[in-house]
């Protein structure tokens, strides 16, 4: 939209002083069109399109992965997005032996310990704590009867979650692979923040009676949008922008018929 070209400079009326007809030196005032100094591209620049642009759940500086935005209409979609409180999937990479002031691996070294005697069984023992806490939560903050009907088909359908604030929650969590001193997670997870996923890795580090630091956060799904949905920076174009909102917007409607009726 901005490399098109732009639109011309506004125009002012003016009185400017012009010959008389009929001669003799005398002049008088003619109105004329004059464009407005103050909007000409010397002065004020290139002009741009103004479009709106909106955030969806938004990552940090040491995060990666799918990073959705509204353009333009889009962004009431992207706030009904935002109340469907769909799942989010991330790997979060992990770093056994030693623990930092900020839980990432680029931050100032806090202790360093002893991990020759964790094993995945025992990893995978901690995941599975987590996992049984946090749907219990899940299910006290959905307010919904586990013994009713509405509570089955809401099931069926994959539709219990928190319609309302409520702290972060893991829905799912899984190793995906192990050699230490590394290892890696597979997180799926209602409103979070990446820094509550590296603490979340600290932590487990603590109930393994050692220590560790998050080495990679990125998210892999958002929603109904996956990587495969995401552009690269190469294709930050208007031609790529407006293929992805074509081939997304079918599943956007599908899942806001699906979840707001």
């Amino acid at each position: 939209l901005n490399a098109a070209p732009g639109r011309a400079p506004r125009q002012r009326v003016r009185f400017l002083p012009a010959p008389a007809p009929g001669g003799g030196g005398a002049v008088e005032l003619v109105a004329a069109r004059v464009p407005v100094l103050a909007d000409h591209p010397l002065v004020r620049g290139p002009r741009f399109k103004k479009l709106k642009i909106g955030a969806g759940h938004r990552l940090d500086v040491k995060a990666s992965g799918v990073f959705v935005l509204g353009v333009g209409h889009g962004n009431k979609l992207l706030t009904d997005l935002y109340n469907c409180h769909l799942t989010k999937v991330y790997i979060v990479g992990g770093l056994f032996g030693k623990a930092t002031d900020d839980f990432s691996d680029t931050g100032n070294l806090v202790e360093k310990t002893t991990f020759d005697h964790i094993t995945r069984e025992k990893l995978e023992r901690i995941l599975a704590v987590i996992q049984g806490t946090n749907q219990k939560a899940l299910l006290m903050y959905s307010n919904i009867d586990m013994k009713t009907q509405e509570a089955y088909e809401l099931a069926v359908k994959g539709l219990i979650r928190p319609m309302g604030k409520c702290p972060p929650i893991i829905t799912a969590v899984r190793c995906l692979q192990f050699a230490l001193p590394e290892f890696q997670l597979e997180i799926h997870c209602l409103h979070e923040t990446q820094q509550y996923l590296r603490k979340m890795v600290h932590e487990i580090g603590l109930e393994l009676k050692s220590s560790a630091v998050c080495t990679q956060v990125r998210r892999t799904r958002d929603g109904v949008f996956t990587v495969d949905d995401a552009l690269p920076r190469t294709q930050w174009n208007l031609q790529g922008i407006q293929e992805a909102i074509r081939n997304c917007q079918l599943k956007v409607e599908t899942e806001l018929e699906r979840t707001l009726g």
